[in-house]
This record gives structure tokens, C-alpha cells and sequence, in this order.
């Protein structure tokens, strides 16, 4: 499409909810740029538009495009792909679709939600034969939750993922707030021992989960906080304790449960299924988790093969637009290489 190797082709955007990553990268799958802000704000507004726009400026000047002053954004690239968490609805996909076209940045402008850049990442770059285009399930799982779908024939689908009003359990934020409740329980006699009873609070610097509870009540401790209590969770479940181990197979149950129900949807229940797992929290690879998570798919879909994304969500994005302007094999394999998780 006349775009030059070493100049930006696409603008890519993962916006999760508690960071965003934004990368410029050439038509031969270089990475020219890639800068990391602010998660998106929990409702489509001027705000996600703001956080984006800073992300972009930063990023042209990392890549060395201007010596100085204001960097120009107009035409920067040939395509925007902004792969964001809280653009849930198919208007609100539309809405910013138009704001983000509104800037001129790029001659072409798609929006999705972030589920579908973790999908794109841990897709095989030559489409199965016979398919449309590359398919399968990707679930994130990071601060939050969601699962969405592809089918062969493009046919798509997933959830509202609008937390607990739209049925929602799961990410790093649920499992700080059951190891919290699981500890408080063992404190009071409610429910059974736990490594947590200690270790939660100790995490924020106090020494009871009670003292904890009038943290966050008091608003001393961000509730949102409670998400770094994830990797705690882990490994107090690996060291075999009974109550954190609970909590990692409710999450797997969680996951597996997103997962079918999107199959099923979609009619694939007889397929060779991608399901693709993205986001911190499964990106983190607890064996535990992952293999509660492929036994319980499995065993309902039996073809389906389930793995971690071994790139950055950011880098599906990027796929993704990397796909539309034609891109051979060799640029998204590049691409991979230099987005690849630590």
C-alpha cells in the first residue's frame, strides 16, 4: 500500500484498565516506539481520548521523528487498531471510532474491546485454510475480565463484561477481594484458616484483616488496591494452602465458563478451538490455574487447544493492523520477536 518500511504504519493501542500501551510500528513489523500511561477511564469520554493523544505524542518523539518542539500528528500512519478495555457497547466502539478518525492521525481508524488484541496475539499468522480470517476465543484477564469469540465465517460474539451487574467474577481485583473475605473469615472464626489471615494486611502495612476492612472503609486503602494482592494469592495457593487454592480454581471455573459459553454460541463445540489467554493475571502462567482452566475446556470442547500469550497484548493490535494493509508473514514474525513478555 506504498508504506515505507522504516517509517510508522500503524498506530496500536492496547488500553487496559490499569495501563495503557501504545506502539508505533513499521510495515516491516519494526517496532519504531512504544510507550506505556494510564489505564482508560472506566467510561468512554474526552479523557480516553486524552490519555491516547499524550501516549501518541510521546511515542513519535521516542521515535525519533522530530528534533524538537511540538511533534506534527496529522498523517502520522496509515491505520489506527485501538484494541480498550470500557468500549463496551457496539456505540460506544462507534463513538470512539469517530473520535479517533476525528484527529487525522491516520487514514484509517478500528476500534475493538481489548479482548480482541489478546485474541490476535495468540493467533497463528497464516489463517487456516479455508477460513475467513483468523479465529478462535481470547479471554483477559488482568484488573478485570472479559471473553469474546470468533468463528471462521466472522461471525463474532462475547459479553458485556460490565462487572457484577452483568454477571462478572474474575481478574486481579475479584481475587484480592476473596483473599481479603477469606482472610477476615478465618479472623472471626467464620471460616477455616488461612495463610492469608496474615499476609493480606501485611501487604499494606497492617496487622489484622480487620484493620484492613477499616482501610478500605475509611478509604485509607484504595479498594482498587486490593488487585496486588493477585500474585499473593498464588503463591500462598502453592505452597499448598487449601483456602487460596479455592480461590484460584473459582477463577478457573470462571474463565472455562466464559469460555464454553462462547463456543457453544458460536456453534464450535466440534472444533479445533484457539482459546487464547491473555492478560496479567493468566499471563502470570500459575500452573495451577492454567491447568484447571484446559481441563475444564477440554473436557467440553476436546479439540481445543488452549495456550498463554507469549506477546504483548499491544503487539495484537499491531497484528491486527498489520493484517489490513497486507503484511507479510516475515514483518508479523519480527513484530512478535520485539514484542515478546519478559
Amino acid at each position: 500500500m506504498g508504506v515505507s518500511p522504516g517509517k510508522p504504519a500503524i498506530v496500536a493501542i492496547d488500553g487496559g484498565n490499569s495501563k495503557t500501551d501504545l506502539a508505533l510500528v513499521a510495515a516491516d513489523g519494526t517496532v519504531l516506539a512504544k510507550v506505556r500511561g494510564p489505564g482508560m477511564p472506566g467510561r468512554l469520554s474526552d479523557k480516553t481520548l486524552l490519555v491516547i493523544a499524550g501516549l501518541l505524542k510521546s511515542a513519535v518523539i521516542a521515535s525519533g521523528a522530530v528534533a524538537g518542539g511540538e511533534p506534527v500528528l496529522t498523517g502520522i500512519a496509515t491505520d489506527t487498531v485501538a484494541c480498550v478495555a470500557n468500549v463496551d457497547l457496539p456505540e460506544e466502539e462507534l463513538q470512539l471510532q469517530q473520535m479517533l478518525a476525528a484527529q487525522d492521525w491516520t487514514s484509517s481508524t478500528r476500534v475493538a474491546n481489548d479482548t480482541f488484541a489478546v485474541l490476535r496475539a495468540g493467533l497463528d499468522d497464516v489463517p487456516v485454510a479455508g477460513a475467513e480470517l483468523r479465529w478462535g476465543v481470547g479471554v483477559t484477564c488482568g484488573a478485570g475480565i472479559n471473553c469474546a469469540g470468533v468463528a471462521p465465517d466472522g461471525t463474532s460474539t462475547g459479553y458485556l463484561a460490565l462487572g457484577a451487574i452483568t454477571g462478572d467474577w474474575g481478574g486481579g481485583g475479584s481475587l484480592g477481594a476473596a483473599a481479603q473475605w477469606a482472610a477476615i473469615r478465618a479472623e472471626d472464626g467464620r471460616g477455616p484458616q488461612t495463610a492469608l489471615r496474615e499476609l493480606a494486611p501485611a501487604h499494606f502495612g497492617l496487622a489484622t484483616p480487620a484493620d484492613l476492612a477499616i482501610a478500605l472503609h475509611q478509604g485509607k486503602v484504595a479498594e482498587y488496591r486490593l488487585g496486588e494482592l493477585a500474585p499473593l494469592v498464588f503463591k500462598v495457593s502453592d505452597s499448598g494452602d487449601e483456602v487460596a487454592r479455592a480461590i484460584v480454581i473459582r477463577l478457573a471455573e470462571e474463565v472455562s465458563l466464559m469460555t464454553i459459553a462462547v463456543i457453544r454460541r458460536l456453534r464450535l463445540t466440534g472444533a479445533t478451538v484457539p482459546v487464547v489467554l491473555g492478560g496479567s493475571v493468566l499471563a502470570a502462567r500459575n500452573s495451577l490455574l492454567i491447568d484447571e482452566i484446559t481441563a475444564r475446556i477440554t473436557a467440553v470442547v476436546p479439540a481445543s487447544t488452549v495456550r498463554v500469550i507469549e506477546a504483548a497484548p499491544v503487539a495484537g493490535a499491531a497484528l491486527l493492523g498489520l493484517d489490513r494493509i497486507g503484511a507479510p508473514v516475515s514483518a508479523m514474525t519480527r513484530l512478535r520477536q520485539e514484542l515478546a513478555l519478559a
